[in-house]
């Protein structure tokens, strides 16, 4: 355990957000995602809600500032899905700032998380619990 770093936070997940350059994404995907077969690198997270995964790398990771979704979630078809707001409610607290999520359709969704630096799964039950982030870049203070 460290001071103020987040237990879930994994000495291997710590080296995949440190080693990841702006732009990456990384994927936190439910209990139900093929994880094995899209992701290139693979941190499990067994028995974790998606939510509290998310809350845990926002604590650290900054969020691409350039695009206009640095953040996109697994569509449902004709619905949206419940934890919609429980996403966007954890990127406003870790941003400071409202953003809106960028839907995507589950087989476009595939596409993207199979091109991402890493993928978190966790054991997320809820449907369609699956996230993307870009990472942004950390400013200093003059900049």
């Amino acid at each position: 355990m460290l001071k103020t770093l987040n237990p879930l936070l994994t000495g291997e997940l710590l080296a995949i957000l440190a080693d990841m350059g702006q732009g990456d994404d990384i994927a936190i995907v439910d209990a139900n995602f093929p994880a094995d077969s899209m992701a290139q690198r693979l941190v499990r997270l067994p028995g974790i809600s998606a939510t509290d995964a998310l809350d845990a790398i926002l604590s650290l990771l900054p969020l691409d500032d350039f695009v206009d979704h640095p953040a996109a979630a697994m569509d449902a078809p004709g619905e949206r899905p419940a934890i919609y707001p429980e996403f966007e409610a954890a990127l406003e607290r870790a941003e400071g700032r409202a953003l809106t999520l960028e839907p995507v359709e589950r087989f476009a969704f595939y596409a993207r998380t199979q091109q991402a630096y890493a993928v978190v799964a966790t054991g997320e039950r809820r449907l369609y619990a699956n996230i993307i982030l870009k990472k942004g870049v950390v400013r200093t203070a003059d900049a």
